[in-house]
């Protein structure tokens, strides 16, 4: 259903399970099946030093139209969550297959792979 760098809206919950908030997430693998998908967190916060597994994603990168954010944003590969599809609520855009191996690239990272 929803594919590999495809970007979806959803309540991301926050890292101490407080609650959550409505955020763009990048589903990073399809290869789950069932009801499951694994995505990662895309803030549009500034953030002064990005994280060797954050990737940048700007407003006058080449495709950023199609991602269907509205600003400069972080995606944030080390914030990654498997959650059931239910909680999907809609997809508004896609990164690139160049943006995509970028965050392949920054998973190995995270998982020293």
């Amino acid at each position: 259903m929803y594919k590999k760098g495809k970007i979806v809206l959803i309540p991301f919950p926050f890292t101490d399970l407080s609650g959550s908030k409505v955020r763009p997430a990048v589903v990073v693998s399809d290869f789950l099946q069932g009801d499951d998908a694994v995505v990662s967190f895309i803030s549009s916060l500034k953030v002064k030093g990005l994280q060797k597994t954050d990737l940048a994603i700007k407003k006058n990168d080449k495709g950023f139209s199609q991602t269907g954010l509205k600003t400069d944003s972080v995606v944030k590969v080390g914030k990654i969550a498997t959650l059931d599809k239910k909680t999907i609520l809609g997809e508004i855009g896609g990164l690139s297959p160049d943006v995509q191996k970028e965050i392949d690239n920054k998973i190995k990272i995270l998982f020293g792979l």
